[in-house]
């Protein structure tokens, strides 16, 4: 009996006070509502690469002022509608560079025909027309700024139901004539 080691499961040992079991339920709580988002911010940094290049790919193909939001959502529904891949994006980039070029005219004949190039036309298109793919019921990414629009912008009115054009439903119409006073 005298090498036996009494245990004191006594609280007093523990030391647990309200404290510590209130720090202890928020980390819980906290780590529960955090961890299925880690990975997507995960995703959102890999993304901004993938938007980047794909921007900076769209300046090379298209010769116009490109909406980096715009950019953006193309970039994001492109790639997760596979219509191109990320490797597709560096390829036609790694292309570019190797011509030195500005504009695309000094690559677009260097792309092999196939999958690159037809990337590099899916992308294009798709600024152009606004839309991914031509069916009905496709999903619009850029109406009032789609590049079809912009060389006759100053004397075409862009087809639309608003009054004041694309994305114009909150806007006051001008008044048609002031009325006489009496």
């Amino acid at each position: 009996m005298k090498n036996e080691i009494i245990r004191d499961d006594s609280p007093a040992e523990y030391n647990l006070s309200r404290r510590k079991v209130l720090l202890g339920g928020l980390i819980l709580l906290g780590s529960s509502y955090l961890g299925p988002s880690l990975p997507a911010w995960a995703d959102t940094l890999k993304d901004e690469t993938a938007i980047n290049q794909f921007m900076q790919l769209s300046k090379l193909l298209v010769n116009h002022q490109l909406d980096p939001v715009t950019g953006q959502r193309l970039a994001a529904a492109m790639i997760s509608g596979n219509m191109i891949t990320r490797q597709q994006i560096t390829s036609l980039l790694a292309v570019a560079q190797a011509r030195q070029a500005k504009v695309v005219e000094d690559f677009f004949s260097d792309i092999p025909q196939g999958e690159l190039k037809n990337a590099a036309l899916s992308i294009i298109s798709a600024w152009y027309k606004g839309v991914l793919i031509d069916a009905p019921g496709a999903e619009v990414f850029a109406y009032e700024k789609a590049l079809m629009y912009q060389p006759t912008i100053d004397v075409m009115t862009i087809p639309t139901y608003a009054i004041t054009g694309p994305n114009g439903w909150s806007s006051h119409a001008a008044p048609l004539a002031d009325m006489p006073d009496f």
